[in-house]
């Protein structure tokens, strides 16, 4: 009997979903809207965080060393700083690597070629290039840097220069972009979310509306609030599901056509080729979205018919 049951609720669901004509576009139409927008927040916001990486990548504490620093006081500095938590990578140079790079960008100033020849003895010291987990920790280095002892090898500062105050403009206002683009997402997110409940609810509480007579008789005669709410709550699932596939297959011809120009942007990702590599992750999570917020809008707004 249960069985038999549930089979017409989920056939009345798709009855009430194909006889509502009108009422269901309106409803699948926003559902679309909504959730091709979350796709793109999703893939905007992969857009965004390559973008980010890139930029914090290029972000460093570069420490410089006097020419007359040895390897191995080097070296224990920098085995201390890869025991702070915050620092992600180290990148040591030496003095004779220094030099080579040197020489490369300006190979073609001979002035400078000409000025190295003539010093004869290599001017530059070797250097740490430190890059931290996130911008905002590298201050906290910084500070380590200027209370560390190791620094100073009998009674001489073997470090000529560290950079992050010059950089710390660049480093801070990196940090503030972060930050902002984190919060702004969340917020756009949960703006949609509560944009597309408040639409569906209304949505779909005018179908109900439409068979508040026929859901009454029900309710009098003693059907289970299960029963009359169930085929309005297929009826939300039905519009979740449909909204996702429409909004999914709308997403590919618009990833396509912005793929060339994201990448060239941001630098380094291509929203079309990221859709069509995460395609079945988005799917999923817009096909789970739009039935889940469906079924909620419905099972909402059919509560006040249940009091009849």
């Amino acid at each position: 009997m249960r069985s038999v049951n549930i089979r017409r609720v989920i056939k009345t669901g798709f009855i009430n979903f194909w006889r509502s004509g009108v009422v269901s576009f309106a409803s699948v139409l926003v559902m679309t809207i909504t959730l091709f927008i979350i796709g793109s927040l999703i893939i905007g916001g992969a857009a965004l965080d390559s973008a980010l990486s890139l930029v914090k990548d290029r972000v460093d504490v570069n420490i410089y060393f006097r020419t007359d620093a040895k390897d191995e006081d080097i070296n224990n500095l920098k085995t201390a700083l890869m025991a702070l938590s915050e620092v992600r990578s180290i990148t040591y140079t030496s003095r004779e690597q220094a030099l080579a790079d040197f020489k490369e960008r300006h190979k073609d100033n001979s002035l400078i070629t000409s000025s190295l020849d003539e010093i004869g003895d290599n001017p530059l010291g070797a250097s740490l290039s430190v890059k931290a987990k996130e911008p905002s920790q590298y201050e906290s280095i910084a500070r380590f840097l200027e209370s560390d002892q190791s620094l100073v090898v009998a009674g001489v500062n073997i470090v000529d220069k560290i950079n992050f105050y010059q950089n710390k403009m660049i480093i801070d206002r990196l940090a503030k972009i972060v930050k902002s683009a984190e919060n702004l997402g969340f917020a756009i997110t949960l703006l949609f979310v509560a944009i597309v409940i408040l639409v569906t609810f209304n949505t779909i509480r005018l179908a109900i509306f439409i068979a508040k007579e026929e859901i009454a008789i029900m309710r009098l005669v003693g059907a289970s609030n299960w029963y009359i709410r169930g085929p309005f709550v297929i009826t939300g699932i039905i519009y979740g599901f449909v909204g996702a596939l429409l909004a999914t297959i709308v997403m590919y011809p618009t990833t396509s056509w912005l793929g060339q120009a994201t990448e060239n942007f941001f630098g380094g990702i291509n929203v079309s080729n990221y859709y069509l590599q995460n395609f079945f992750q988005i799917f999923l999570i817009l096909l789970v979205s739009g039935m889940a917020l469906g079924a909620v809008s419905s099972f909402l707004a059919v509560r006040k018919y249940l009091r009849v």
